[in-house]
């Protein structure tokens, strides 16, 4: 398994020197690459490179769907290409490394936007007939963040992937309560991968209008991406925080992004083990802020979900996860529990 990318580029321009990279032997040998691009940006940037890449062919992928994923997959393995360049958002992304797994081919990730770990990680988060749901991959072989595209994307997706790198705080105490509660297994190289990506997230001063604050933003998400493959698993960036968002996505689908329940999920654990456990309050305190400061939902009401639908979803969150050992399943809270702790967290963060 691939655990650190050959090369990652993360600048203003950086896309002009996606086809010297290609031209590298170690990714291409003879130089037949596949352009996969999703809606947006990612045609631009395609015709871009597109003079610099030989014998290279343009394929458009249809939403990030395991159907798109599967079909872009039979098109690689049957066109024999060498590699492919997924360009776009998480969802292009995302169907792109399955695809490229698929097909038994590297893969190097062109994003347009941060609002997730998905542009560099070993998991692609695809929807199918029954929901959305994760799909072990390949990650990316190399991967090029432009922050001139990154600056034309919709500021609420940038600011979203600010959301998933500081979940991982949590993530990582759900990992470390585990291997104290259950004897699970911990990598300490993918923990501190994680944890170092937050914490230089959340200490990190400006907003998304800098190029300093971006580029932090795009190293915490390679980050946790590389924490993962480590891991062999998403444990490290992945906790009851996930949970809950995944819950939400199946049982109020279209509700957010990503990142922004990331953060909202995170925010949440860290008040269970405030008031049930009497730890954590400090990283309450600094999560809450983060997302203040960045202008990122921090309650249900944010998100359009009322105080018993959020308790609903907290409540279904550990079926998302069977076998996941986290804040949620360590309570082990009944419904009328939870929601009390969640009026609680209202009452108390909604001033």
């Amino acid at each position: 398994m691939l655990t650190a990318p050959l090369s990652i580029d993360v600048r203003r321009g950086a896309v002009a020197a996606l086809g010297d990279l290609l031209a590298d032997r170690r990714i291409a040998t003879e130089g037949r690459v596949a352009i996969a691009v999703g809606p947006g940006q990612g045609d631009q940037i395609a015709e871009h490179v597109k003079p610099s890449l030989e014998d290279c062919e343009l394929f458009r992928v249809d939403g990030g769907t395991v159907d798109a994923a599967v079909s872009l997959g039979s098109k690689l393995r049957g066109g024999s290409y060498e590699a492919v360049v997924g360009i776009g958002g998480g969802r292009t992304i995302d169907a792109t490394k399955y695809a490229a797994t698929l097909a038994g081919i590297p893969m190097v990730s062109v994003a347009t936007n941060l609002s997730h770990d998905g542009i560099c990680s070993p998991v692609a988060s695809l929807e199918h007939d029954k929901g959305k749901g994760s799909f072990g991959v390949v990650m990316p072989l190399a991967m090029i963040v432009d922050l001139d595209y990154v600056r034309a994307a919709p500021p609420r997706l940038v600011r979203a992937g600010i959301g998933d790198v500081v979940s991982n705080l949590s993530a990582v105490d759900d990992w470390l309560l585990a291997a104290e509660a259950c004897g699970e297994p911990v990598d300490r190289l993918a923990l501190t991968l994680a944890r170092t990506a937050a914490e230089a997230l959340l200490n990190q001063p400006g907003s998304i209008e800098s190029d300093r604050f971006l580029t932090v933003l795009a190293e915490g998400l390679v980050l946790s991406g590389m924490a993962m493959s480590f891991a062999g698993s998403s444990r490290p960036s992945s906790g009851g925080d996930h949970e809950i968002l995944h819950a939400i996505d199946q049982m109020f689908p279209g509700t957010a992004n990503h990142g922004e329940l990331a953060g909202i999920g995170a925010a949440f654990c860290y008040h269970l083990r405030a008031t049930r456990l009497g730890t954590g309050a400090d990283r309450l305190a600094e999560v809450m802020t983060c997302l203040e400061r960045h202008g990122l939902p921090r309650l249900p009401g944010d998100v359009g979900l009322t105080v018993e639908q959020f308790a609903e979803a907290v409540a279904y969150a550990p079926r998302t996860r069977p076998g996941r050992y986290t804040i949620l399943e360590h309570l082990g809270l009944d419904k009328g529990a939870i929601l009390k702790a969640v009026e609680e967290y209202v009452q108390a963060h909604g001033g």
